[in-house]
């Protein structure tokens, strides 16, 4: 008879067999882990994560937590399996909150190991959207300069050491105790802080922010306005970058688009006028923008309340003809105009919140709903700052803050720290302020922990672990638990605290499933945030006064926050440190951005270092000229400078936190410097060196004015001359056209809708894992990203160009225009019909599939190059290394070149190896996943159903994807509403007929 062969079903059947047994005891004696108990049978085992160890597996044990089940309360969004199964993703929905960068988010896991964030739709606040921080913000989980365990006198230690000397030294206290946190939007949190401070006879909760709006706090009754830009017809900001970094800037895009969409059968959009220093993400957007040093931005603000409220203040003039547009706007537009400061001065502040009510603004404009993104109080901060260093602050805590770095008097701080007999750090990393207390206690990532957020007042969200802890971390709310006495579990603490509102578990987990919820929540305990105006209007106008009195006619330096590393929480992540910045398109670096007006007079070239001085500080950084930087200013980053970040932030840039004054009504984040050329260079990584296009059509953009008057009119479109007379490039063709018969992929990117955020950059390089090359590799024009945001300024040729020859005009076109325009434009692989690379490969590498997709076949291609250099859109990328394993690019990308990081990677996604060429695909994978998905249901894809990364995160929905068989899809409807009027191909001439298409660009003007 012949004998029954067994087929072992996996791994696991063979760990405890006396064969697998022998050979490990062998071989493998120096790494077998502790034996764990198995409960079922009460025998030793080893653990599974150490078994897979031994068989080869990369990841060391500690990081396999991804081999649990995050934590057993979670909820996944979509499904809900009984356990992670290999193959099929999982999804939780969480909140992701740095800074005030809100982002209501739900998490992809796959095998247990969260790889992609998208924006959570039932959110009312986001609706979906997803900045370019939270995309990337999932790497910073797997970065292995995170603490792993807790730290005492800067030694490894363990927690209840850590516990046992932190509870004894709490009770012995003399003085005050004291938690220093930036902005908490946290009731459960706060409530925490709360129980914790009650142990103590003097206690204070102080909030900061690095980029603080206690200006604005102090003017409107101790909240942020809820400002709704969908509302406004008219639109005044003075310095606020809403669209990038101020607030909340992805609820804020999600608002200001949806009147600026324009059709046939909505022509008409917002106008929006913006008065700034730099030119900022926002005033790239603007219909009409005005730069002014940042000391005439409180004299623009008082000259416009002089012209909106009926009683005047005695302020210096400032006598501007688009000021006055401005103002007669506004005036013809109450109830549906608003306007917005971005100055921390209470006394402008005031001056903002008289002219809006003037406007009818409040209960329009200007919503029920405050924002709580920024409670941060200046005057709190430095009074705690000068008790530290009388010596009355008995024990003080530091709460995910990093005020060493982040906070202008750091200096003083340092030494108060000093005077405390008692210093903690809550924090993921050794930090600058980390290194100088006594404990660090390390806590989890937020895609690790429980908690729940209020942004909006009625609007909360939750987060929920995804994985389980990959070190030895405890949430620092626990730990404040503990130390007050309560050893509840952080989780039960939450459920606890809302188990009143709910009422009922199922209740509870819909809100956990959801991510979002909407009504009356938990109160929250108070802060430290000012509850009454600061000052009367006419103390604010003597403010005002003063202040003009005493600028200087030096040059005037604006400090700012970039839309990719903002406050520096981040920086040491390499998606966001290799990401363009959307205005320079510079990388891995800060700079002095200056006008070409100021480099001429300082006899100064890009490049060149220089030296800048302030506050009695001096540091160098290179130049960098800028169109449309006011004249007489220059902008410094924030965010750079770190010393005890990680590899990939540490040394790159100056800190411009130390540029930063303080006065009486708080943070100055204008100030007078001195410049000086040190004759030393330092290149400048950017990624588009070209900034105008040269009169040709690449992008294309009109008037509103124009578009209402012949919607055909607004779009160029090329005509070739043939024997049979004028031809559009279709009809002449040497190509035999395919022919889709079940799907026909495009895309339709509305220009009007693009603000050059960057999201989709960072969401297809995190879906489709694309390599990090650092900063020389930049310079050498070898990114890999396969979406970039093209940024196109207009030019002053035509007015300058008349009896010139054509070199002399080829120049002049190239010049960027003083006080620029602005237009951004997704380039990615078009997927041309007639693909010029694709008739070039000699190997059929690069191919064209059955549904229009331009596809590279990677195990073919064997890296000539052909089809980069055919490819008139500079779309395609050639792996000149392995990127992932090279160990020259391991400083500059610490996270992807370890074991660890590398569990970020998309399963789903190839990783490209050394050698081959590499570009957009459509997000194949999530193609494939949805035709295979409406099979199993017997049924074609519904349109929305298959999304492409970019499309998913974009705030304002500028990119459509879908099916262009399907006559319903939205890709459809827009192409049969828009064809001959803003529909446009890029390079069109050459007749290779991309499935993308753009719309024109259409601006409201004067």
């Amino acid at each position: 008879m012949q004998e029954t062969i067994k087929y072992w079903k996996g791994l696991e059947e063979l760990e405890n067999t006396p064969e697998f047994n022998k050979t490990k005891h062998n071989e493998f004696a120096e790494f077998l882990p502790v034996k764990e108990t198995n409960q079922a049978t009460n025998k030793e085992v080893a653990p599974r994560r150490d078994f897979l160890k031994l068989l080869g597996f990369g990841i060391a044990a500690t990081t396999l937590a991804s081999c649990e089940a995050p934590v057993r309360r979670a909820i996944p969004y979509l499904n809900k399996p009984e356990e992670v199964d290999p193959g099929i993703a999982n999804w939780y929905a969480s909140t992701y909150f740095v800074g005030s960068d809100y982002n209501s988010v739900i998490v992809k896991t796959r095998e247990g190991r969260p790889i992609k964030l998208e924006g959570n739709t039932l959110s009312p606040v986001t609706k979906g959207g997803l900045s370019a921080r939270a995309q990337a913000s999932v790497l910073s989980l797997y970065d292995k300069n995170r603490l792993k365990a807790p730290l005492a006198g800067g030694k490894p230690a363990t927690w209840e050491k850590v516990d046992g000397e932190i509870t004894s030294k709490l009770r012995s206290v003399r003085g005050k105790v004291a938690i220093v946190s930036n902005t908490i939007i946290s009731p459960t949190t706060k409530r925490a802080i709360a129980e914790f401070g009650r142990k103590f006879t003097s206690f204070e909760h102080v909030m900061y922010d690095p980029n603080s709006a206690s200006g604005l706090l102090k003017a409107n009754g101790g909240v942020i306005p809820g400002f709704d830009f969908s509302k406004a017809r008219v639109i005044v900001s003075i310095s606020a970058d809403f669209l990038g970094t101020w607030l909340s800037p992805v609820e804020y895009a999600k608002q200001y688009i949806t009147t600026r969409k324009v059709s046939k059968t909505n022509p008409t959009m917002s106008r929006h006028y913006q008065f700034e220093s730099m030119l900022t993400l926002t005033g790239a957007n603007a219909d009409i923008r005005v730069p002014v040093k940042p000391s005439e931005q409180s004299l623009v603000v008082a000259a416009l309340y002089n012209r909106i409220v009926s009683q005047p203040i005695n302020t210096p003039a400032y006598n501007n003809a688009r000021l006055d547009a401005a103002a007669k706007e506004l005036l013809a537009n109450k109830g549906a105009a608003l306007v917005v400061a971005g100055s921390n001065d209470p006394a402008v502040q005031m001056l903002v919140a008289e002219i809006n009510r003037t406007l009818g603004a409040e209960g329009t404009t200007i919503g029920t709903t405050p924002s709580l993104v920024r409670q941060g109080d200046d005057a709190s901060m430095i009074r705690l700052i000068n008790e530290m260093n009388a010596g009355t602050i008995g024990a003080i805590i530091f709460y995910g803050a990093n005020p060493i770095y982040d906070h202008p008097q750091s200096e003083k701080i340092l030494s108060g720290i000093q005077k405390v007999p008692l210093s903690i750090a809550l924090t993921d990393r050794i930090d600058e302020t980390a290194t100088r207390v006594a404990y660090v206690c390390p806590d989890h990532n937020y895609l690790e922990s429980w908690n729940d957020f209020e942004p909006k007042r009625g609007q909360f969200s939750f987060s929920q672990p995804a994985i389980s802890p990959l070190f030895q971390t405890r949430q620092a709310q626990e730990s404040l638990l503990r130390w007050s006495g309560n050893n509840t579990s952080y989780y039960d603490y939450l459920q606890n605290n809302w188990r009143g509102v709910f009422g009922s578990q199922a209740a509870w987990d819909k809100a956990i499933h959801d991510g979002v919820y909407s009504g009356t929540g938990v109160s929250s305990p108070g802060t430290t945030t000012p509850t009454a105006p600061a000052m009367t209007i006419a103390a604010a106008a003597v403010s005002i006064n003063k202040a003009a009195s005493a600028a200087s006619r030096g040059i005037e330096a604006v400090i700012y926050e970039k839309v990719n590393i903002g406050p520096g929480r981040e920086a040491n992540n390499p998606w966001l440190q290799e990401n363009p910045d959307p205005i320079t398109k510079a990388t891995w670096d800060n700079y002095v951005t200056l006008p070409r007006t100021l480099a001429v007079e300082m006899g100064v070239e890009q490049n060149d270092i220089l030296s800048v001085s302030a506050n009695g500080v001096t540091f160098e950084l290179p130049a960098l000229i800028q169109p449309g930087q006011a004249k007489g200013s220059v902008g410094i980053a924030t965010g750079y400078g770190r010393t005890q970040a990680g590899p990939a932030a540490n040394g790159v840039g100056a800190n411009a936190y130390k540029l930063i004054s303080v006065n009486n009504n708080g943070l100055v984040y204008g100030n007078t410097v001195s410049l000086k050329k040190t004759g030393a260079q330092k290149p400048i990584a950017q990624t588009q060196t070209h900034h105008t296009i040269m009169d040709r059509l690449v992008v294309q953009e009109s008037t509103l004015d124009k578009y209402k008057k012949d919607p055909k009119s607004v779009t160029e479109y090329i005509k070739i001359a043939t024997p049979e007379g004028a031809q559009t490039p279709a009809k002449v063709s040497l190509w035999q056209d395919y022919e889709y018969k079940n799907h026909h992929w495009g895309m339709v990117i509305d220009l009007n809708s693009c603000i050059g955020c960057t999201s989709c950059s960072v969401a297809c390089q995190v879906e489709n894992n694309i390599a990090v090359v650092g900063k020389q590799e930049v310079l050498n024009r070898r990114e890999m990203h396969w979406l970039r945001i093209d940024r196109y300024y207009s030019s002053d040729a035509h007015k300058t160009d008349e009896g010139k020859g054509t070199v002399e005009k080829y120049h002049a076109m190239e010049e960027p225009s003083e006080n620029p325009s602005v237009i951004f434009q997704p380039m990615l692989c078009q997927h041309c019909n007639h693909a010029p690379c694709e008739t070039v490969c000699p190997v059929a590498a690069t191919m064209h599939s059955s549904e229009g997709i331009n596809q590279m076949v990677y195990n073919r291609c064997v890296g000539t190059r052909y089809c980069a250099n055919n490819c008139p859109y500079k779309v395609r990328r050639f792996n000149w290394f392995a990127y992932y394993d090279n160990e020259k690019f391991a400083e500059q990308n610490p996270q992807m070149n370890s074991d660890l990081g590398r569990m970020v990677l998309n399963p789903d996604v190839t990783v490209r190896a050394r050698g081959v060429m590499e570009k957009c695909s459509f997000c194949v994978q999530r193609i494939q996943l949805g035709k295979l998905e409406a099979k199993k249901q017997n049924r074609r894809p519904k349109d929305g159903e298959i999304i492409t990364a970019c499309a998913q995160s974009c705030p304002t929905n500028a990119i459509v994807f879908g099916d262009m068989k399907d006559p319903d899809s939205q890709v459809s409807q827009i192409l049969r509403e828009q064809q001959g009027e803003r529909a446009f191909h890029v390079l069109e001439e050459i007749n290779v007929q991309p499935n993308v298409t753009y719309l024109t660009k259409i601006r409201n003007l004067v």
